[in-house]
């Protein structure tokens, strides 16, 4: 047969240009399949989506509504006053004068993180019962609130426990730890530099474990001694981390509740932003006016948290 007639016998197929080839039935399946399924992350995120919204949001927008009502939370009725209770917010100073008592647990808390880094760098390298000291430091975060400030009470009664070891230095006398306006806010942020500086430890702990090994080795070759290297290579390399126990630190000094509320109840200029507006939703009904100050609390922290990020802007650590 000659070439002729072989091209003959093939027909047009065979003379057709070569060109791509056409996806198979497989590859067209996963891509049918792709586009059928781009909601699979949505169904993961669902359950944790719809208790954010249902324990968060809507409690928020609740409040937003409540705080626009003269309402004493028992009453089917709510009288709709408008910004009448933000009015009386920002005219009356005394309900802004806790603040002031935010500012001794802002500063317990920043000695709070100096002695949570401290430990934290301590321990990070081969100390004698490293594991001991980490289970001691954190253990008083496990501890329920409730019980800390009933420890707390017997700690800082006149005679009590602090009494008895400052005797035993040679410091004679009773004090009123918890009664002295002067004393009592310092006591109670003692407490909570007790309980949460071992949270901190173990933020700042996990980060600086992520520190490649082969850093301090050539550090050490270098020279370097403990504080050099904290300087130079744990301090920067955990920035992100002191940044958020920053802000953790803010927020929480200005939303103290548990302990001073267990302890005093907030007698004796130890009553807090949080303190009174509990007591005005429920020891004087007044529900509209604490949640206005409720929002004004939220819409500080908020503040507080966007100036801090703008002054120290999160960077990407890289460690080579």
């Amino acid at each position: 047969m000659t070439a002729l007639q072989k091209d003959r016998k093939q027909g047009p197929a065979a003379a057709a240009p070569a060109g791509p080839a056409a996806p198979t039935k497989p590859a067209l399946h996963r891509r049918t399949a792709r586009r059928h399924w781009w909601f699979t992350p949505w169904l993961y995120l669902l359950v944790p989506l719809a208790l954010l919204v249902t324990f968060t949001y809507l409690p928020i927008a609740d409040m937003l509504g409540y705080s626009l009502t003269d309402w004493d939370g028992l009453s089917p009725t709510k009288e709709n006053v408008g910004a009448d209770n933000y009015v009386q917010l920002f005219t009356r100073p005394e309900l802004f004068k806790v603040f002031l008592v935010s500012g001794v647990y802002l500063a317990a808390s920043f000695v709070q993180i100096a002695a949570a880094l401290y430990f934290a760098t301590v321990l990070s390298f081969n100390t004698k019962f490293r594991n001991l000291f980490k289970g001691i430091l954190f253990f008083p975060y496990l501890v329920n609130g409730v019980a800390i400030g009933f420890v707390f009470l017997y700690f800082f009664q006149p005679g009590g426990t602090l009494d008895s070891v400052l005797q035993l230095l040679g410091h004679h006398g009773r004090h009123m730890w918890l009664g002295d306006p002067d004393l009592v806010n310092k006591s109670l942020a003692g407490v909570s530099v007790w309980r949460y500086t071992g949270l901190n430890m173990v933020l700042f702990l996990g980060a600086i474990q992520s520190i490649p090994g082969h850093l301090y080795e050539a550090a050490a070759l270098d020279g370097a001694n403990r504080w050099q290297q904290f300087r130079h290579i744990i301090a920067p390399s955990i920035k992100p981390i002191i940044s958020l126990s920053a802000i953790l630190a803010i927020s929480g000094s200005l939303a103290v509740f548990e302990i001073p509320y267990i302890m005093t109840g907030g007698a004796n200029g130890s009553e807090t932003f949080v303190i009174q507006t509990v007591k005005l939703a429920f020891r004087f009904d007044k529900v509209g006016l604490a949640s206005a100050s409720a929002v004004v609390l939220l819409a500080v922290i908020l503040l507080v948290t966007w100036i801090q990020r703008r002054l120290v802007p999160e960077e990407r650590v890289e460690l080579s």
